[in-house]
Parts: structure tokens; C-alpha cells; sequence
């Protein structure tokens, strides 16, 4: 399906922007974020009402057998149950923005029977298969693994579209996911794995250097360098999901808030395999990660809207994103014009 930035739409808001009772860009990234949006949506009048915060989660065999994370596999089940909960940041961020919030289970080894998801908060199962396997000693997953975890993210970009919503916050829950982003993003960006990998939830320096012996030992192996071969080489279930995610959403028209360097790689997947999709995706948070600053400065993402050092992970820094949004569309709706201004103001 046909990907296309509406300039004509950029332009005319572009245009509002400037007529309107201020110097002209004067408000900077607020206006140029009603103008993003105004693009993606196809829409003089862009819209941020109806927002998503979706979460796809997964296990990373990796992070089982090399113990890349300084938390044992097992806490992803406990964060899944969390976030339906309604207890974890991303569900508070999520109840804060007025935004809805979706967990998809592509992966999650050992997730139980989960209980109702607290009001406001949908889970999914769309799981692959629990986990995936060693990417250091083989591919991660199978090319029918991948396909089926491209095809859940499809499938909610799509049922947010059914749903009316126009605004999507992207993130992810894994443990040991930085290790198959660093490896994603090394692969596509042909550099070396000590360039790319950071401490994740919290390693010490001798913890980040075996991390990366183990994100090289995976590269050195050799193996395909197209995007999806290469998520399917060394990616995760949840990072196929959000690279599928993103690729529909961009077909449906629906602008996506990238958070931190796992929703990034993926990105950089993406795009890598669809360069039309580019202008529909924007950097919601800077992450500490140091491969993040690598896969931003190669999608040309610029500046994120929040440079705060967040590495939580979970959408938190994409949610917390979403009220700029609506400011951004409420001053193209509800501000008055400069010839308004003037016409009143000479008013008898």
C-alpha cells in the first residue's frame, strides 16, 4: 500500500500558523509539530485527541543464556501483569495523557492467565512462540517467526485505526532487549558492537564489555543485512512487531512517537525497508543509550522532543509526549489570527 507525506496539508497549516497572533515562529517546536501532524493525517486540521500508547513485550533467549541484564528473564512476565495492572509508569503517563493503552504479548515466556486489564488498558495475545532463542549462537527466530510477529504489529496499527485513533506512542517491554537493538542497529549501520551497546537497566562497565563481546560474537558470525532478514537474524519478537507496527501505521496514516533506542532500531529496520515511511515517525525521547543517538542520527530524526536522559523503556517517555501534541492542535484550532487581533483592536 502507497506511503505519503501530505505537504500540501503541511504547507496550509504551516501558513495558519504564521497568520496567526504571534510573531511568526514564535512557538517553535509547537508549531512544527502541528505541522507533522497535519502531514501524516492528510488534514488542515490536525488532531491529537485520540491517542494509543501500545506496548508490544517479549523474552530474548540471549538475555537467558548470557545474562546481558542485570534482571533475570522472569521480570517481563511481572511487568506484563503490571502494566495491566494499571500500576506501571507507562499506565499512569498513559491515564495522564488521556490516552489508551495496549499490551501485546509477542513473546512472554511463562505469562499466566492474566486477570481483567484495569479500565482503560487492553491486553493482546499475539504470541510467536515464548522467547526467542540465542542470537549469539544463531538466528534469533525463524523467517515464519518473523512473518507472524511483522503481522501482529500490522494488526494493531490496524485495530487503532478502527478504533478512530489518530495519534500512536510506541514502546516495548523485554528483558535484555538493549542486546538484540544494539545488534539490529551494529548489523544495518555495519559498525562495530563496543560503538553501539550500552548498560540497558543498569550493568557496570564489566557488564556493558561482556554484553558487547556477546553482541559481537553475534555479528561475526555473519548473516543477512536486509532489514527484515536481519530482525529475524537478530532482533526480538517485540522489536519485529513495533518495525510491522510502524509500517502499517504509515499506511493508514497514523503519526507514531518513537521511544528510546529498542523502538528506534526497529525503526531503523523499517525505514531501511520502506524510506516513504520516515516522515511518520518522530523521536519522542533522547535515551542514554548510546546506540540510540547512532540510529536517530541515521534516520535524520533530529532533536527529540524530550532530552531528559529517560531509559525506563515501556512507551513511558512517548506518553509523556502526548500532551504536546494537543497543545500543538489547539492553537491551530482556537487561536485567533493577526488580522483578527487588529480588526478588533480598531474597532469603535
Amino acid at each position: 500500500m502507497n506511503i505519503s507525506f501530505d505537504q500540501a496539508s503541511a504547507d496550509a497549516v504551516q501558513a495558519r500558523l504564521d497568520a496567526l497572533a504571534k510573531p511568526p515562529g514564535s512557538l517553535a517546536r509547537l508549531e512544527s509539530l502541528a505541522v507533522w501532524l497535519a502531514g501524516c493525517q492528510g488534514s488542515s486540521r490536525p488532531r491529537a485527541d485520540r491517542a494509543r500508547v501500545l506496548v508490544f513485550a517479549g523474552d530474548h533467549g540471549v538475555a537467558a543464556a548470557q545474562r546481558v541484564s542485570p534482571y533475570p528473564p522472569a521480570v517481563t512476565v511481572a511487568m506484563v501483569q503490571t502494566f495491566a495492572m494499571g500500576n506501571a509508569a507507562v499506565a499512569v503517563l498513559s491515564r495522564q495523557a488521556g490516552a489508551e493503552l495496549e499490551i501485546v504479548d509477542v513473546g512472554v515466556a511463562g505469562l499466566p492467565r492474566l486477570p481483567a486489564p484495569a479500565q482503560g488498558i487492553r491486553f493482546v495475545d499475539a504470541k510467536v512462540a515464548p522467547g526467542t532463542v540465542d542470537l549469539s549462537e544463531g538466528p534469533a527466530m525463524s523467517v515464519e517467526q518473523c512473518h507472524a510477529a511483522r503481522q501482529a504489529g500490522r494488526e494493531a496499527a490496524e485495530r487503532a485505526h478502527a478504533d478512530g485513533v489518530v495519534v500512536l506512542a510506541l514502546g516495548e517491554m523485554g528483558i535484555g532487549n538493549t542486546t538484540p537493538a544494539a545488534a539490529v542497529s551494529a548489523r544495518l549501520l555495519g559498525r562495530p558492537a563496543a560503538e553501539l551497546v550500552g548498560p540497558g537497566t543498569g550493568l557496570d562497565a564489566l557488564g556493558v564489555a561482556h554484553k558487547a563481546a556477546v553482541v559481537q560474537r553475534a555479528l561475526d558470525r555473519g548473516g543477512p543485512e536486509t532489514p527484515w532478514e536481519a530482525l529475524a537474524d537478530l532482533g526480538g519478537f517485540e522489536l519485529v512487531a513495533l518495525a510491522g507496527c510502524m509500517e502499517r501505521a504509515a499506511e493508514l496514516r497514523i503519526p507514531v512517537l518513537l521511544d528510546g533506542f529498542i523502538v528506534g532500531a526497529a525503526a531503523l529496520a523499517a525505514v531501511r525497508a520502506r524510506p516513504e515511511l520516515r516522515p511518520f515517525l518522530l523521536a519522542a525521547t533522547a535515551s542514554a543509550e548510546p546506540g540510540h543517538r547512532a540510529v536517530c542520527d541515521a534516520l535524520d530524526l533530529g532533536p527529540a522532543l524530550l532530552d531528559w536522559g529517560l531509559r525506563l523503556g515501556e512507551a513511558s517517555g512517548a506518553a509523556a509526549c502526548l500532551p504536546l501534541l494537543r497543545s500543538a492542535c489547539a492553537l491551530v484550532d482556537e487561536m485567533g489570527t493577526l488580522e483578527e487581533v487588529l480588526a478588533l483592536a480598531a474597532a469603535p
